[in-house]
């Protein structure tokens, strides 16, 4: 879709939003100062409400309204108006919400999470090569992309500058590389930076999942934020995962965090379905010969330690990143090459996992 060629204000926006009642004694949403962040690109509006705790649960409709009619402005294409409590704010720990329904995605067979213990160790470029490759066989394949601070799979995936159509109701998915894909990159531009409390980012991802049309999926990939915190714990609440791949490279320190996301995923009761070692080695392109630069082995030791499966290794290369950079990972731009090879069979493990017995969806231990 081309971007909005009539200029919308945040004035704009907040007129519009006067007219939303805020339900609780005839105020308006923005008299009352709930309307917070609100970020205008191309025609696509985000903002926040900042709603007392104890109304939160009940002002959905609200929030329903308040999107209806800041999309009833010419010149906007979407809305996504994010629901957030402001007693969140001052929470000194991150809590996983309690008594939430999962969100519903009958269309989706099976939802991975990509998840690393640390940043820099190539999760998302791990993440996009899987989708590519699941669906290179022959799978119905999606890219949630669930890194709000740092998106990266619309350059990765070549669709950095797009945005996804709307209907008033639900976003449509962008496709490349016979794969779906969702991310908030496609609403912020690539340098602006998302300044979001935790309970903003709980809010749109949330949204994304339930408000886009993704149709009947064989995978659904979430490329997860990296470390161990409420995102993680939300997603691992929130959505039914039917496992986690944990990626890493061979380092102590690097292993060290890996063990502790995989072990986060263990007490929320999410299925590990296996460790990838990334940047396991390096082999000169001219003379051939292999160097071991962040050691090598680690991440197979430490899954034969922790009991979890040992997917693969994928080298440190340049064509790897370059390709990624590009816009078309490896699996596509070289399917024939060793490097492909690697993630394809890779994927097929993670498929063969996931079709080996049916799992319910996760319950939740709080003892963490």
């Amino acid at each position: 879709m081309a971007p909005s060629t009539i200029h919308i204000t945040a004035e704009q926006i907040l007129t519009a939003l006067r007219g939303v009642d805020s339900g609780t004694g005839g105020i308006d949403i923005v008299t009352r100062g709930w309307v917070k962040d609100v970020v205008i690109r191309d025609g696509h509006v985000t903002f926040a409400l900042e709603v007392p705790a104890k109304d939160g649960p009940r002002l959905e409709p609200v929030r329903k309204a308040a999107e209806t009619a800041a999309h009833t402005l010419p010149g906007v294409l979407t809305v996504t108006a994010v629901l957030t409590a402001e007693a969140l704010k001052a929470a000194p720990q991150a809590r996983a919400p309690q008594g939430r329904e999962q969100i519903a995605l009958p269309g989706v067979k099976h939802i991975v999470a990509v998840a690393s213990g640390k940043g820099g160790v190539g999760k998302s470029t791990m993440a996009a090569n899987l989708a590519v490759a699941l669906a290179k066989q022959g799978h119905k394949v999606a890219m949630f992309d669930a890194d709000i601070f740092g998106p990266s799979q619309p350059r990765m995936m070549g669709l950095a500058g797009r945005k996804p159509e709307s209907d008033g109701k639900r976003l449509t998915p962008l496709e490349n590389h016979g794969v779906k894909v969702m991310s908030i990159g496609f609403m912020i531009a690539e340098d602006n930076p998302i300044v979001w409390r935790g309970p903003m980012v709980m809010g749109a991802l949330e949204q994304m999942l339930r408000d886009v049309a993704w149709g009947e999926l064989d995978v659904m990939v979430v490329d997860m934020p990296p470390g161990t915190g409420d995102t993680q714990l939300t997603m691992s609440q929130r959505v039914p995962l039917a496992g986690a791949v944990i990626v890493s490279t061979p380092q102590d320190i690097a292993l060290l965090d890996a063990r502790k996301g995989l072990n986060m995923f263990r007490k929320v009761e999410v299925p590990i379905l296996g460790i990838v070692e990334n940047m396991s080695y390096y082999v000169c392109p001219k003379c051939g010969n292999r160097d071991d630069i962040f050691s090598h082995g680690g991440a197979h030791r430490t899954a034969d330690e922790l009991g979890a499966d040992f997917l693969g290794e994928i080298p440190l290369d340049l064509k790897i990143r370059l390709a990624s950079d590009g816009g078309t990972p490896i699996v596509a731009s070289e399917p024939d090459g060793a490097h492909a090879q690697a993630y394809l069979a890779i994927a097929e493990k993670v498929w063969h996992k996931l079709n080996a017995k049916k799992r319910a969806a996760p319950s939740i231990s709080m003892g963490i």
